[in-house]
């Protein structure tokens, strides 16, 4: 199905407890969009995860989810530190520099979804922090940014 510039694809699911059909329109062009972003953010992830590792820790785990919105991009460590990184990265500084991205509202995901790593590993009392990974394709070359203890 067509709609001005956009293609709809429906999908019909049968709902359990009714005969009639659940009927989901997906925007083709929404959906593409959200691929390319992750796939942008993952480029960025690996771009850090090597740089991380070329300064000398070790990556442990990457993409850590916990709960219903809390993921962690990537968790290393640095001697007997557990650090908890957050990767950012903008190709057009319309919305602002990396660093602009790491709202109060995504600080406190951070240090819950931290919380439920530490829970789910029992690692009680270990020592950890927060880093912040920023990385700028807007600059030529592409530039990475590491600030260590950033929340």
């Amino acid at each position: 199905m067509t709609s001005g510039k956009h293609t709809i694809k429906k999908s019909i699911f049968e709902h359990e407890s009714t005969t009639k059909p659940i009927i989901i329109m997906i925007n083709d062009e929404q959906n593409n969009k959200r691929k390319q972003n992750r796939a942008k953010g993952s480029e960025a992830e690996d771009m850090a995860a090597e740089y991380l590792e070329r300064v000398g820790m070790v990556v442990m785990k990457r993409n850590f989810h916990f709960g219903r919105d809390g993921e962690i991009d990537i968790i290393a460590k640095e001697g007997e530190t557990l650090v908890f990184v957050e990767v950012k990265s903008r190709r057009s500084l319309v919305y602002g520099t990396p660093e602009d991205g790491i709202t109060l509202s995504k600080r406190r995901i951070l240090r819950r979804t931290a919380e439920g790593y530490l829970h789910i590993h029992k690692l009680y009392g270990c020592e950890c922090r927060f880093d912040f990974i920023a990385v700028d394709y807007t600059k030529t070359p592409t530039e990475i940014r590491h600030i260590i203890n950033a929340l």
